[in-house]
């Protein structure tokens, strides 16, 4: 695997490029400080390179450190333009474009996961794959019994290079608070790590994919397909046609991107009420659509385990801020742990950085742009110690709630997608409904 850089002393020399960097421009701002420049201007200059040389080496590395720049998108969508699309650019290549492995690789996984005898369990194999990824790839087979499915194989190492990450990365708690003094580094990593290790697990996936297959089979807007076998490291599911999302926001007629963008919110919102999980890896390549209408779902490595639906406080801070009601507005996302209770912030501040992010919920019917994201993105671009956006915090239990959202919105900003979103969150999300018991929370 020439682009899963496994050793250990590889993986460490670049991660550690960064507290070094750092620390030398740190002491490059303070000469320009006794040199005459600002203290605030030599601080925005120092962080803004700091960000520059954090991006470019989590960019470089597949496995954890990838996975914590897709945690920090909050922070990637407050840079400049120069600084954040190369990064983007690299992580859309390192997910897209990965080297397949040799071929003699696969069926040395294949005889070690599924034994010597692994040809029996199919009636063909073809050994090119039809996607890769960032810690495993898929090939079409045809199972015994007739049916086509996909394989899945994982990457051998894999494991070891992404939970590897995370020990150099815990030794960047500092820098990390240097660029966002409101974020509780630790509990983040700590809660990734976890994540990170389930994707690992083929046979927790397969219990995932199980569970939405059975939930919307023959359901009139989905189609998930169902598992056929799996073990550790290989996943064998039903293979699935259709046209992938991505060729849609290519090509697709603008009634054809309304249908696949209502279909892919409705999908995000209803499956925590319906299957007690979320989908937490809306990138296109995991959605189709398919002849019938209906969206098809892939891959389920990445699930956010909530059984008892989405949070209600993140239905009813969405109202209760729709009503104007600051204040409580502020103490919700102190209590849930937003806002840590050592950062003071300001309420008109605050306001003005959640508003575009609450708009579609706030009328009837929505259009989601490149333009309106890159106007949101503008208005924070903002890396003053004074920017909320550096003071807020992403609670461990929120990370993927948050993963979730920022790729929403990403992808339903490449569709063009028009359609009632309003309806989809009234339907699916508890506590955005007005409810008689939460009326004391908010203003009337």
């Amino acid at each position: 695997m020439s682009d899963l850089p496994r050793r250990a002393v590889t993986r460490s020399a670049k991660l550690a490029t960064l507290p070094l960097s750092f620390a030398g421009r740190a002491a490059l701002g303070l000469g320009k400080r006794i040199g005459g420049k600002s203290a605030e201007m030599v601080a925005q200059e120092v962080q803004q390179r700091t960000a520059e040389q954090v991006f470019k080496v989590l960019g470089e590395l597949k496995g954890g450190a990838m996975k914590l720049g897709q945690a920090l998108s909050i922070f990637e969508a407050a840079l400049p333009q120069e600084i954040a699309g190369p990064y983007r650019a690299t992580l859309t290549k390192l997910q897209e474009s990965a080297p397949p492995l040799p071929v003699s690789t696969v069926h040395k996984v294949l005889a070690e996961q599924l034994g010597d005898g692994w040809r029996e369990h199919f009636l063909s194999f073809d050994d090119q794959p039809t996607a890769a990824a960032s810690i495993g790839q898929v090939h079409k087979a045809v199972w015994h019994d007739g049916r086509e499915v996909a394989v899945k194989i994982q990457y051998p190492g894999a494991g070891k290079a992404l939970l590897g990450d995370f020990s150099q990365l815990a030794r960047l708690g500092k820098l990390f608070g240097a660029l966002l003094p409101g974020l509780d580094m630790k509990a983040l990593l700590g809660e990734l790590r976890e994540r990170i290790a389930e994707e690992l697990d083929y046979l927790r996936e397969a219990e995932a994919q199980h569970a939405f297959a059975l939930e919307f089979h023959e359901d009139p807007d989905f189609h998930v397909p169902d598992v056929v076998a799996a073990n550790e490291m290989v996943l064998v599911t039903e293979w699935m046609e259709g046209t992938p999302l991505s060729r849609i926001i290519s090509d697709g007629t603008q009634e054809q991107r309304d249908r696949a963008g209502l279909l892919f919110v409705r999908f995000l919102f209803c499956s925590p009420a319906r299957v007690g999980m979320l989908h937490a890896d809306p990138h296109p390549g995991n959605f189709r659509m398919l002849a019938n209408g209906k969206l098809g779902v892939l891959d389920f490595g990445a699930v956010n385990r909530l059984p008892d639906g989405y949070p209600k406080a993140f239905g009813q801070l969405t109202r209760i801020f729709n009503q104007g009601d600051m204040e409580t507005v502020t103490a919700g996302l102190r209590k849930e742990g937003f806002i840590r209770q050592d950062i003071e912030i300001d309420p008109d501040a605050l306001r003005a950085f959640l508003a575009p992010y609450v708009e579609p919920t706030a009328v009837e019917e929505f259009t989601f742009s490149r333009e309106w994201l890159q106007a949101q993105a503008a208005s924070v671009a903002d890396l003053r110690p004074t920017n909320v956006i550096r003071q807020l915090n992403l609670p461990p239990s929120y990370v993927l709630i948050h993963r979730v959202h920022a790729a929403g919105v990403g992808v339903l900003c490449q569709l063009g997608t028009t359609a009632r979103f309003r309806d989809e969150v009234i339907r699916w999300v508890p506590g955005f409904a007005d409810d008689p018991d939460d009326q004391p929370l908010a203003i009337g």
